[in-house]
C-alpha cells in the first residue's frame, strides 16, 4: 500500500503530533508523517519529531517582514516534500488567503469546539461561560475563513457545573487526540473530499 504523505505544522509541545505520529505506525495505517514544520524554534514536538527519525524543518516568522513572505517560504517549504495533506496541529498562525487557496483541499486543521460554535480563541472558557451542555473538537478543512470550512469529524463531551477551562480543555483534548488520527485515515483513504 502507497501510503499517503503528511506533513504536521506545530508551534508548541505537540501533543496531537504525537497522537498522529504513534497512529502512523500501525502497519494498516494508510498515512506516514514525512516532516514537522514549526514556526517556534523551541517547540517540544520538534524533539519529539527527530527522536522518532521524522524530519523536522524550523521556519521563524520573527526573521520575516510580512505574513505575506513568511507564507510565501513556508510553501516552498511544504513544497519540497511533496506532501498529499497538511495538518495544522496547534500552528499558532493566522494564514495568508493565498496560502491557503494554493493548498486548499489538502490543507486541515483540529479546533478545540463544536464548530461553528466558539470559533476563534478561548474556547473552553466561553463555552462554560455560555451555560452549554456540550463542548467537543473539530477537525475541518481550511479555508479562507478562520475556522469556517468543511467538517469531516467532531466529538463531544459533557459540560460538567464543575468544570474549569482547564478541566474541560483536557478532556476536549483526548478526543482531539482520538479523532485526528481518524481524520487522517478518513482522507488517506480517499473516503472524504474536499469540495467548494
Amino acid at each position: 500500500m502507497l501510503k499517503k504523505r503528511v506533513i504536521i505544522l506545530i508551534s508548541g509541545r505537540g501533543s496531537n503530533l504525537q497522537a498522529i505520529v504513534n497512529d502512523s505506525r500501525n502497519k494498516n495505517c494508510p498515512y506516514q508523517v514525512v516532516a514537522v514544520i514549526s514556526n517556534n524554534p523551541l517547540a517540544e514536538g520538534l524533539e519529539f519529531a527527530a527522536n522518532n527519525d521524522i524530519i523536522t524543518a524550523i521556519l521563524n516568522h520573527k526573521q520575516f517582514s510580512s505574513r505575506e513572505a513568511f507564507d510565501q517560504e513556508l510553501a516552498k517549504l511544504i513544497d519540497g516534500f511533496q506532501p498529499d495533506i497538511i495538518a495544522l496541529a496547534g500552528f499558532m498562525r493566522i494564514l495568508t488567503n493565498d496560502f491557503v487557496e494554493y493548498f486548499k483541499g489538502r490543507l486541515i486543521n483540529i479546533h478545540p469546539s463544536l464548530l461553528p460554535n466558539f470559533a476563534g480563541l478561548h474556547t473552553h472558557q466561553r463555552a462554560i461561560e455560555a451555560g452549554v451542555s456540550e463542548h467537543g473538537a473539530t477537525v475541518h478543512f481550511v479555508i479562507t475563513e478562520v475556522d469556517a470550512g468543511q467538517i469531516i469529524l467532531q466529538a463531544k463531551v459533557p459540560v460538567l457545573k464543575t468544570d474549569t477551562p482547564e478541566i474541560l480543555g483536557a478532556r476536549v483534548l483526548e478526543e482531539e487526540h482520538r479523532i485526528y488520527p481518524q481524520a487522517l485515515c478518513l482522507l488517506a483513504e480517499n473516503k472524504i473530499r474536499f469540495e467548494n
